[in-house]
């Protein structure tokens, strides 16, 4: 929401918003933009009364703006359904979808096509180092999109990304998620099939060999030319080879034929997918793959997505958005890869309304196992106990319930050279920075 407030700012709005908690990097970014912050949901916002508004899919019936909005009659949208008809109709859409990695693939594809010169808009859930800014409508009819499956809004239960009409889709991978709203994998995967479904016949669909609950998506019906990528099918007509165990160096490999070397500072098996994928997606709009080999050479990543916030003393600090078992489990066998034998301490908030739920407990022992440490975070909310966790697991792990004294603990046990990876989706309670000044406190 944030990033399509920026859009619409772009396009020459008058913008307002307002959310429960707004934190950095989003908040900060909004402020740069004269994007008005209010605080709270007040009636007192749509004094005077706007012309439209936007309303997320985190807001609800009984909220008291959105109460206000009906009652008053006032003319309001979905943002997906805003971005279709005011930004999107005429563009040839590049979406990113699934369960992991989109924002990350995303900010790859739009970095390329802006390497090669081709002014691309964008819409992406982060902040890209790159660009420094999370949205913009672009200067040419391309435009990248993060395509996420959650529903739309309160009044429309469709996943968001069939609002976008995609031209090109990727679709990277697919587990289950989103237990709020999804009762099973298969729901899920009819919505993936639904955005399929509406992929033009001269549009392409780009998605992963070996991803079993995608291939099943696509045997519900496929009308648009399909490419794969893979890191270990020779068969696949993208595909890459790893010249260094953490993924920082790999060659690139198109219908057989060496494209080159991508050398970057990314690290983990997940991240050569994701980066093969981007590049196989730009080819389908005329970048062809040394030019896109060049982009990723200088590809900066994304605020919050093992992003080094600071190092203290020979301790490094990162900020990872990662909230489910997949997720946290790739990043840890990423820095591991990287780092080799030295300390891994991860600090994980389960906040996701999955986790709240408690779909995935089963599986956050193990999780961690590429992890030295663990310090366990009990948000408000979680109404299942993080105990269980830690008796199931192999790792040394403690709960938490105060984050001070969480940073205490932490930062009495933590020793030069060890490597800290804070995990939330959440602002964690601002830990990050509090963690890095202790630290420096202690010096």
């Amino acid at each position: 929401m944030g990033s399509l407030a920026i859009l619409a700012k772009q396009l020459g709005h008058k913008v307002t918003g307002s959310d429960k908690n707004v934190y950095p990097p989003m908040s900060t970014q909004l402020e740069e933009q004269g994007i008005e912050l209010i605080q709270g949901y007040g009636p007192e916002q749509f004094n005077p009364e706007p012309d439209l508004v936007v309303i997320g899919n985190a807001m609800s019936r009984g909220n008291p703006a959105v109460e206000y909005v009906l009652d008053k009659g006032l003319k309001y949208t979905s943002g997906p359904q805003w971005l279709s008809e005011y930004l999107l109709q005429d563009k040839w859409v590049l979406a990113v979808s699934g369960t992991h990695g989109k924002t990350t693939t995303s900010t790859m594809l739009a970095w390329i096509l802006e390497h090669a010169g081709m002014q691309p808009g964008f819409l992406i859930g982060g902040v890209p180092l790159n660009f420094g800014i999370s949205a913009r409508v672009g200067e040419s009819p391309f435009f990248v999109i993060e395509a996420d499956e959650y529903d739309t809004a309160f009044f429309d239960k469709r996943s968001k990304f069939v609002h976008y009409h995609p031209r090109t889709l990727v679709m990277n991978n697919l587990e289950y998620d989103h237990a709020d709203i999804f009762p099973d994998l298969a729901a899920i995967q009819r919505q993936f099939h639904h955005v399929v479904r509406i992929v033009p016949g001269n549009g392409q669909i780009i998605l992963p060999q070996g991803e079993s609950a995608l291939d099943e998506v696509l045997e519900m019906g496929a009308w648009s030319p399909v490419v794969r990528t893979s890191l270990q099918n020779d068969d696949c007509e993208w595909q890459a080879r790893l010249l260094s165990e953490d993924g920082r160096c790999f060659e690139v490999l198109h219908q057989g034929a060496v494209q080159g070397v991508v050398n970057w500072s990314m690290t983990g098996k997940h991240s050569v997918n994701n980066g093969l994928i981007a590049i196989a997606a730009a080819r389908n709009v005329g970048v062809q793959p040394v030019h896109a080999i060049e982009a990723l050479n200088e590809f900066g990543g994304v605020k919050r997505r093992m992003e080094l916030l600071g190092e203290v003393d020979g301790i490094k600090v990162y900020d990872d958005f990662a909230h489910h078992p997949t997720a946290i489990e790739t990043t840890l066998e990423g820095i591991r890869a990287q780092v080799g034998e030295a300390k891994v301490v991860a600090v994980i908030e389960p906040r996701s309304n999955t986790m709240r739920l408690g779909t995935h407990q089963g599986m956050l022992a193990d999780s961690v196992n590429q992890a030295d440490q663990v310090f366990w975070y009990q948000p408000q909310g979680l109404n299942w106990s993080l105990d269980k966790v830690v008796e199931q697991g192999q790792v040394p792990a403690v709960v938490y319930s105060d984050t001070e004294v969480l940073i205490s603990d932490l930062v009495d046990q933590i020793t030069p050279g060890a490597h800290v990876v804070i995990m939330s989706n959440g602002g964690f309670e601002g830990i990050h920075h509090r963690l890095l000044d202790a630290l420096r406190a202690k010096q």
